[in-house]
């Protein structure tokens, strides 16, 4: 994810200020919501679909399909991913179908010629995390088992990525992890950070779940361990940011955020169910979600504590608390005996977002406070996250390679290593990444000193 520092300003529109002031007006009612009623919910938790697929849809005319491209919000390439997953999501909760076309036809075009989302427009600046959203988002396509047009299966192209990505595997430095960054090339290489070791954990552990192969169950408890080892997850759950490898990873970031407590805490409620209750990871489920309720939610409602009470929130970490909203539905789903420790969470945020949410947008701050003057994507991540999940007890049990049939069999991995074919599909993919840098790196390099990059 990169932060582009602008050398120049742009004026807000009288049509904007308008709109924002309209949506502050009307955000005083919120949405009716009552969170026993399955059709209240579908309503509101449809107005605010329907809200996030238009901010898509608004996109600018001649861009790829499948990407945001809004004029004034620098939304990068993985949010488009979240906003799929996200709707993907709202069609398991409330079975309606009216966005699948268009979540299918963004996914596909932006699957990459390799089947690995590694697209060449984005290969050159694609991290190792902007990668793994987008297999995250094939896999809630395979476990709702939504329809795939063209050959091959939402399945095999989540697998590409962990095959990939266990290529990438960096056992020199910090003792294993991986990188943020997948080329050198790219400001953020020597960090090893959370959100890209906690996204590749929950692959891993999805995968196991779907197909029943070890091996994806080996990789995710490996992916665990070492997070734990190095200190990136405390003991007690909590979750820190990451460290620069030049240090052996010994200066860690305790900044903490949502999405990738979020991505731990869906990675352990899978391992919960692969390993049909252990203690071990009901033990570190247990810790994950005592320590980041506890730091992500406040009155039970949920926030964004590392940027939301100073009101500095970029607009990456405006779409986090909806991440964590999603895998704490999806612990309910898997692992349904955490009821007692989320749901009263999950219900309070529901009704504090609702209230937030308007026909027009959804702000942020769901406080009720005077901060509510932003209403973009991530905002609706977040609301929908939160409301459509109140749907979980109706939802069908995410599916497998047993009753899925959407073909696909997520077993290429048969090993501890990649096989032959994803060795060579991965082989392919760094051909095409090197083809792209090649025609881009001059673009690349004139922008590094407008560039800043934070850890988030």
């Amino acid at each position: 994810m990169w932060y582009i520092i602008s050398t120049s300003s742009k004026m807000v529109s009288t049509k904007t200020l308008v709109a924002l002031a309209a949506f502050s007006l009307a955000s005083v009612q919120g949405l009716d919501l009552d969170i026993s009623d399955s059709k209240s919910i579908k309503n509101a938790a449809a107005t605010i679909a329907k809200q996030l697929v238009k901010e898509y849809n608004v996109s600018e005319p001649g861009h790829p399909i499948g990407v945001l491209s809004i004029p004034g919000r620098p939304y990068y390439w993985w949010e488009s991913a979240a906003m799929f997953d996200t709707l993907i999501k709202y069609w398991s909760l409330t079975g309606d179908d009216q966005f699948n076309n268009i979540v299918t036809d963004g996914m596909i075009a932006q699957q990459g010629e390799h089947n690995d989302f590694m697209p060449l427009n984005w290969t050159a600046s694609e991290g190792n995390d902007d990668q793994s959203f987008w297999a995250l988002a094939a896999m809630s396509a395979a476990e709702s088992k939504l329809p795939k047009p063209q050959n091959g299966s939402w399945i095999d192209l989540a697998d590409a990525v962990f095959n990939e990505q266990v290529l990438r595997w960096d056992d020199e430095t910090c003792g294993g992890g991986l990188r943020w960054q997948i080329f050198s090339f790219n400001t953020g290489y020597s960090w090893k950070n959370s959100l890209t070791n906690a996204n590749f954990f929950q692959l891993a552990s999805r995968l196991a779940a779907y197909t029943g192969n070890s091996t994806y169950s080996e990789w995710a408890s490996k992916a665990y361990n070492w997070t734990t080892s190095v200190g990136f997850v405390t003991s007690d759950g909590t979750v820190y940011d990451g460290a620069d490898v030049s240090k052996n990873c010994s200066t860690i970031s305790k900044v903490q955020s949502s999405d990738k407590a979020g991505s731990f805490i869906a990675g352990a409620a899978y391992m919960y169910n692969v390993t049909k209750g252990s203690e071990q990871w009901k033990n570190t489920l247990n810790n994950l979600l005592l320590a980041n309720i506890e730091t992500f939610f406040s009155n039970g409602v949920a926030i964004e504590s590392e940027c939301e009470p100073q009101n500095r929130c970029t607009t990456d970490q405006l779409a986090f608390k909806g991440l964590l909203g999603q895998a704490l539905v999806e612990t309910l789903k898997v692992a349904p005996y955490t009821e007692g420790m989320i749901i009263a969470s999950l219900q309070s945020s529901a009704k504090a977002a609702a209230k937030a949410c308007t026909d027009s947008g959804c702000a942020f701050v769901w406080d009720g406070s005077a901060q509510n003057s932003t209403s973009g994507v991530g905002e609706k991540i977040d609301a929908l996250s939160f409301v459509q999940g109140l749907l979980y007890k109706d939802a069908a049990a995410p599916a497998t390679n047993a009753t899925s049939t959407s073909g696909g069999s997520g077993t290429k991995s048969g090993s501890s290593a990649a096989t032959t074919t994803s060795s060579t599909a991965a082989e392919a993919s760094k051909n095409a990444a090197a083809s792209t840098v090649m025609m881009s790196s001059g673009a690349v390099m004139s922008l590094f000193g407008a560039v800043a990059w934070m850890v988030l």
